[in-house]
């Protein structure tokens, strides 16, 4: 970040991956030198049937509770400094989606997540959440990929 850039809200989708907290440490770094806020987003989507065999397996998926995100966002947020001001949202829908409304709509100045890094193909067929988010948001956006996140562990 050069001393030129001032953030005052920044956006940390997470999703309870290790590249997601990742993210968030990226986050609470440039929070703490920017005095920035940060918002925590969860995004509970629809289960996701697989291509093939989806009617036979639809039974078996149990989509995420409410209580399963605020656990998920409360957890993240215990990671982050006092001092540093926070907020936790949980929204259902495409995650992409509802990160690009809620930048709009809480004018944030920038967007951290992480990107699991499934590779071109896994993302043709799956989507890429860092991906969309990347192309169409209309602040800056910090995408943290696996091989970032493994040197940086190492």
């Amino acid at each position: 970040m050069s001393e030129q850039t001032a953030y005052r809200s920044i956006l940390v989708p997470l999703d309870g991956s290790p590249h997601a907290a990742a993210a968030l440490d990226h986050a609470i770094a440039l929070a703490e030198s920017a005095g920035a806020r940060l918002t925590l987003l969860h995004v509970i989507e629809p289960p996701q049937l697989p291509p093939v065999g989806g009617f036979y397996v639809a039974g078996l998926l149990t989509p995420e509770s409410e209580e399963e995100a605020e656990a998920l966002l409360d957890r993240a947020a215990e990671r982050v400094p006092d001092g540093i001001r926070i907020a936790t949202i949980v929204r259902r829908g495409d995650a992409a989606e509802e990160i690009l409304r809620r930048v709009d709509a809480a004018c944030h100045d920038l967007v951290v997540m992480g990107s699991r890094g499934h590779g071109t193909l896994r993302s043709l067929l799956h989507g890429s959440v860092s991906r969309a988010v990347l192309h169409r948001c209309r602040v800056p956006v910090v995408v943290l990929t696996a091989d970032v996140q493994e040197r940086a562990h190492a």
